[in-house]
């Protein structure tokens, strides 16, 4: 769906325990997800959805790009590694039949409530799916991308807009009205310069001064935003700012990670199968 584009040079008692004991599992997960981001910002806390849509709005304008049509699909993939990083969901075991990541189906580890309503919406469609789908058969059914009218019912509706409103109300985008001629559209501008460099920041040094050229070294989260912003088209965005042989670098590394085989990555790591599987969705695209 997208590709990196180089610039010129650049018993009763017992169940109630172990719910009990799954929910403070799953709490556990979301504390340490907020944990594992050492070095970002200790007051505000932003999904990968949330992230991928701040990168890839125009700072002024508050929109995305209207030739961007892979974001919508970027921000489905971020859902389901949201879902997988949270511990609410996995992919089935590796099998002799179903080796390749894109075979393999998603399946409901828990569902308890993220507090997120897009997340628990997805929670909620997957939970409710039988047979199970793959990464790629949810990707385009929470997109609307399918041609069977039954499964409409899984497509999440206004997901921009939606995430926008989030971002507005965590104080880093407002809400505007601009007038385009023939139609009025609603825009959320970055009001909250810090937190969106702060963002730029972390991916930037991720591929420059803290480089470890093993994905496996990398923070998971910071790995899933790399990759989602690549499959959303809005990694150009993150390294447009730098100076030429620092954009250069940065382009090359990150190729170099985008162009790794998921199928065996993930063998290396199940915490990152969805990561992988996600990429390699859109690699395949």
């Amino acid at each position: 769906m997208t590709t990196l584009i180089h610039r010129g040079r650049r018993a009763d008692v017992g169940k109630n325990a172990d719910k009990r004991l799954e929910g403070e599992d799953d709490d556990s997960k979301d504390r340490n997800l907020d944990e594992e981001e050492s070095g970002d910002s200790k007051d505000i806390r932003l999904t990968l959805m949330e992230e991928v849509l701040l990168l890839g709005l125009k700072d002024k304008e508050g929109y995305t790009s209207f030739w961007n049509d892979c974001i919508s699909s970027g921000l489905r993939g971020g859902i389901l590694i949201e879902l997988a990083l949270r511990g609410r969901i996995q992919l089935e075991p590796l099998t002799m039949r179903k080796k390749r990541l894109l075979d393999r189906k998603v399946l409901l580890k828990s569902d308890t409530s993220t507090g997120d309503v897009l997340l628990d919406e997805t929670l909620k469609h997957i939970k409710a799916t039988e047979p199970a789908e793959t990464v790629q058969s949810w990707i385009e059914l929470l997109t609307g991308e399918t041609w069977n009218p039954f499964k409409l019912q899984y497509q999440l509706r206004n997901v921009r807009e939606r995430i926008a409103k989030n971002l507005v109300e965590k104080g880093i985008l407002t809400t505007e009205k601009q007038n385009f001629l023939l139609f009025d559209m609603t825009t959320h501008p970055v009001t909250n310069t810090t937190e969106k460099q702060r963002l730029l920041k972390k991916l930037q040094e991720s591929v420059l001064d803290r480089w470890v050229n093993d994905p496996h070294r990398m923070d998971r989260r910071t790995l899933a935003l790399l990759v989602l912003a690549h499959s959303s088209d809005v990694l150009e965005n993150v390294f447009t700012p730098l100076a030429d042989d620092k954009y250069d670098t940065a382009m090359n590394r990150s190729k170099d990670l985008l162009d790794l085989d998921p199928d065996v990555e993930a063998t290396k790591a199940s915490a990152t199968e969805m990561i992988w599987a996600v990429l390699a969705v859109f690699n395949k695209a």
